[in-house]
């Protein structure tokens, strides 16, 4: 009687530990998108902005610093590797260190209408890089008469657990980003 009890209460601290393990480990893949117009703006110009990292510190709040890791390509087809450091926008003490690596692409100029895009794949870490999440975003900028219409498109994985808290941050950050570009854009035609 005595081991009976003893196996049945082994057998339940086994299957909480591996519950708990599951419901921290397992993620759920997630998608959000996110469009905007930058009135009197050629997609070009949007799109060199956007490509540049060192302006992304201008774009996204949330990004403390950030090193190039390499670069390649040309102006059709140019290639960089970046390491950045972030804060989470809803705990602002919390950091994760990213690797991302960008692919910044326009349409050969024969080719009409002209294509401009920014594809990137990023790896966010945690602790120390115990914990990595990836995600990939899709950037595009359409032209729209003398308009440009920026969307953006992102697939991001999040713990189960943690789903609400990942939405508000991609959420933030997105939202953060399209604000300030326009922003940026409506700014420099002000000063002329």
């Amino acid at each position: 009687m005595r081991m009976h009890r003893w196996n049945i209460r082994n057998i339940s601290i086994v299957i909480g530990f591996s519950l708990g393990i599951y419901i921290i480990c397992a993620r759920g893949h997630h998608n959000y998108q996110i469009e905007g117009i930058i009135k009197n703006t050629k997609p070009e110009d949007a799109w060199n902005y956007v490509a540049d990292f060192s302006k992304m510190k201008i774009l996204n709040p949330t990004i403390l610093n950030f090193k190039i890791l390499s670069e390649s390509g040309h102006i059709h087809d140019w290639r960089y590797k970046v390491e950045y450091t972030e804060h989470l926008s809803h705990w602002p003490y919390w950091f994760n260190i990213a690797i991302g690596h960008y692919i910044v692409t326009k349409s050969m100029p024969d080719k009409q209408p002209q294509t401009y895009s920014i594809k990137s794949q990023h790896q966010t870490c945690f602790l120390k890089g115990l914990y990595c999440l990836h995600s990939e975003s899709d950037f595009d900028f359409i032209a729209e008469a003398e308009h440009t219409r920026c969307r953006e498109s992102v697939r991001y994985e999040c713990p189960l657990f943690l789903a609400g808290a990942c939405k508000r941050e991609v959420i933030y950050q997105r939202k953060a980003i399209m604000y300030n570009l326009t922003n940026v854009f409506n700014n420099v035609k002000r000063k002329h």
